[in-house]
């Protein structure tokens, strides 16, 4: 591997410093579980709710809805659509694109105010709110306890990375930095070479000349080279999901960028993905995902697997 590339990895299992893109953990918008409550008027404004392809939503009404009463706009962009009495189940699939909007609309049976309920569900090409829970009737308090409860585990989390990101500000860089920070923890960093079963998604905003993978300790690292497709405007990733085949999602730490894929640069880019993972974590494939910063340019890559 090219020297300056390793300098770039060395730098990224450190700290995330210099050019570096951080991003945020790996949730949804808000708590793991939303919460949405429904006024009586007649003016009820929608609720915007992420989607993404893939991933499953599920709406969980305190009252009964009408099959026969939901309306979806673009039916044929969802792999499915289970509606039960009280549970609906939404699953977007590969032809909703990102920063999309349709509107979603549930009637309920008993002809109590409100009588309906609107919802815009905001396409994401990595991202999604897992459960939403929809109230009609005033909560009960072990409800709101309940929520206070995950708003104190949110928080708490917020403040381990908080302490972590300052003490990450206060180690020194390369090789150094590494070994004071556990990084390495007499491993050292192992190296694989995934570029000929490492498969690109269709319909990606880049091309990929090669996928090279990385493990230490604590953390792991894909590297992927990027070339234009002939897209006129320039595009640099800004976020990154790894996702196993189980659904799971590895902690994404830091999403690096060489410099923007356009029309006519010279040469390659370089993507460096950065993400916690011990060394009992599981060895098998992961898909990764890239996406820009509006989430229109994305770039997919499949059966990729670390040392």
């Amino acid at each position: 591997m090219h020297h300056s590339v390793s300098a770039v990895l060395l730098s990224l299992f450190l700290s995330g410093g210099g050019a570096a893109l951080a991003q945020s953990p790996s949730s949804t918008v808000g708590l793991s579980i939303r919460r949405i409550e429904l006024v009586s008027d007649d003016v009820q404004p929608a609720v915007e709710v992420a989607v993404s392809p893939g991933l499953s939503t599920m709406f969980l009404f305190d009252s009964e809805v009408s099959r026969e009463g939901l309306t979806i706009e673009g039916r044929e962009r969802f792999a499915m659509v289970d509606a039960g009495l009280t549970v609906l189940r939404l699953i977007p699939s590969e032809k909703i694109s990102a920063g999309e909007r349709l509107k979603l609309t549930v009637r309920f049976q008993d002809g109590a105010a409100p009588a309906s309920a609107t919802f815009v569900l905001v396409a994401h090409p990595a991202r999604s709110e897992a459960h939403v829970e929809v109230y009609r009737r005033k909560r009960s308090v072990e409800n709101y306890q309940e929520e206070v409860r995950q708003a104190r585990i949110e928080a708490e989390k917020c403040r381990e990375e908080n302490e972590r990101l300052r003490a990450d500000r206060s180690v020194p860089d390369g090789v150094t930095g590494l070994i004071a920070t556990s990084v390495l923890d007499g491993r050292g960093i192992d190296f694989r070479d995934v570029s000929k079963v490492a498969t690109l998604g269709p319909g990606g905003a880049a091309g990929n000349l090669y996928v090279r993978t990385f493990r230490t300790a604590r953390r792991v690292a894909v590297e992927v080279g990027l070339v234009s497709r002939g897209d006129d405007q320039s595009w640099t990733a800004v976020g990154a999901t790894l996702r196993g085949k189980a659904n799971e999602e590895l902690k994404v730490l830091q999403v690096w960028q060489s410099g923007p894929v356009a029309t006519g640069s010279d040469g390659k880019r370089v993507v460096v993905v950065e993400a916690e993972a011990s060394s009992e974590s599981p060895l098998g494939s992961y898909t990764l995902k890239l996406w820009d910063a509006d989430g229109r340019r994305t770039v997919t890559l499949g059966n990729v697997t670390f040392p």
